[in-house]
């Protein structure tokens, strides 16, 4: 039985992995940053350079999810310093570890997000192969890879995934853009011309098995659905599946940035990101589209 230790496990994705790899006959260990008595859960504390040795040295595969919540909290000057450490330090903490106590380890499969390509709406659809962009998004994802690549340095299998909006009816993105809608206040953001590249829980967790069983599979791969759908369309379509009206007009940009400050760019802007290399390794979606996805959220 091949074991795969998870940063980021009581996260969204991380909770669904875990079962699923269960599933699978993998046994999962989870890495926490609160000592706990729970099985197959290990210690690390990342400010003082700490991870349980055991925990490094069984993995055969690590999962790294970990990262603070981008859009938790308002971008303050403290907390683009929490978003940045919490996914560069970490990073370089397990390759320090697995460096020293398993240089042998099998996979290194790493999350980043499709905000590497900048926070802008234009037609163009972005690949992989693509210039980073400038903004604040795009330099945490930047920084973020930058530190998971090492672990090619020591020849170790090393994938990420550019992850766009996951939706899964356990939590994330899609009750807080959904819960509005239910209670007759949904609206486009700003223009409603903005995309928004999602991809359904289910598929994008697929994608991180794929990555384990798959030793062909390495570099960087967008975790996007397949399918092109502007807020405006999602908005529309999210109602249809809940069986309501939009019936107020647009939200404005100006009211998201009040409330939001910074934080309201990644609402309010969106290009479109390819889904074609992962495609060519001959990876399935089980939802390409958002009306399947959403009638299987929703049911």
């Amino acid at each position: 039985m091949e074991t795969v230790l998870i940063t980021g496990g009581n996260g969204l994705i991380g909770k669904h992995l875990n079962h699923l790899l269960q599933s699978k006959g993998y046994k999962v260990t989870i890495l926490s940053r609160s000592n706990s008595d729970r099985p197959n859960t290990y210690f690390w504390d990342i400010e003082k350079g700490f991870i349980e040795q055991e925990a490094i040295e069984q993995a055969d595969f690590i999962i790294h999810l970990a990262g603070a919540g981008i859009a938790d909290k308002r971008w303050t000057k403290k907390r683009k310093k929490e978003l940045i450490d919490s996914r560069v330090h970490s990073t370089q903490l397990l390759y320090k570890k697995v460096a020293q106590f398993n240089p042998n380890l099998k996979g290194f499969i790493a999350a980043s997000g499709i905000g590497y390509y900048g926070a802008t709406t234009s037609d163009k659809i972005y690949i992989e192969n693509d210039t980073a962009g400038t903004d604040f998004l795009a330099t945490i994802c930047k920084l973020w890879e930058k530190e998971s690549l090492m672990f090619n340095t020591i020849n170790i299998r090393t994938v990420i995934f550019r992850t766009g909006i996951v939706l899964s009816k356990d939590g994330g993105a899609y009750t807080k853009i959904s819960k509005p809608i239910k209670m007759g206040v949904g609206a486009a953001l700003g223009n409603g011309k903005q995309y928004m590249p999602w991809i359904h829980i289910i598929d994008v967790c697929n994608m991180y098995l794929n990555a384990i069983e798959n030793p062909n599979l390495h570099d960087i791969y967008n975790a996007v659905a397949p399918e092109h759908i502007t807020n405006k369309e999602f908005t529309k379509l999210t109602a249809n599946s809940l069986h309501k009206k939009i019936r107020l007009p647009n939200i404005p940009s100006f009211v998201l940035k009040t409330l939001l400050g910074k934080l309201a760019v990644i609402l309010l802007t969106g290009s479109r990101i390819s889904s074609e290399k992962i495609i060519t390794t001959k990876f399935k979606y089980k939802y390409p589209s958002l009306k399947i996805a959403l009638k299987h959220i929703n049911s």
